[in-house]
């Protein structure tokens, strides 16, 4: 599999909601009710003015995205038929590389399969809480890079 990193443009934008989503789903066990248009506007308007977003691309097919920034990662999500190639330790990596030595984010508590991948990855889980937009139970996670002071 060859696997490339690219900078997120909007020729890419259906595609990637579409396979965020279905990632969505398949991490959380839920489907998503919201319209694709919606979620097109949340990563035009909310996500990609305030973070870094790369896209994986296998073949010229959109397989995984990351939404990060020097302090916190909004969004990294594989497709589920390439889950366990590495994709997503690849983008987790971008991340942290670009960082200030740390990193927070937010996950489900219900996605135990993301909750494991970054226990892996070094993050701890130092809170829970409620998402309101979704009225699920999330988990904050931290990571700090071995030799940050």
């Amino acid at each position: 599999m060859s696997l490339v990193i690219e900078p997120f443009f909007e020729d890419d934008v259906l595609p990637l909601v579409r396979m965020w989503r279905s990632s969505f789903e398949h991490g959380v066990g839920i489907a998503d009710p919201h319209p694709i248009t919606e979620q097109v506007a949340y990563l035009l308007e909310e996500v990609a003015p305030r973070h870094t977003v790369r896209v994986a691309k296998s073949e010229g097919t959109v397989v995984g995205l990351l939404a990060s920034n020097g302090e916190s990662i909004a969004a990294l999500y594989v497709a589920v038929s390439h889950l366990g190639r590495g994709i997503g330790s690849t983008l987790l990596d971008i991340a942290k590389e670009h960082s200030a030595g740390t990193l927070w984010l937010h996950t489900f508590a219900r996605n135990v399969n993301a909750r494991r991948f970054y226990a892996k990855h070094g993050f701890t889980e130092v809170a829970h809480g409620v998402e309101p937009h979704w009225q699920l139970e999330d988990v904050r996670l931290e990571w700090t890079r071995p030799d940050a002071t």
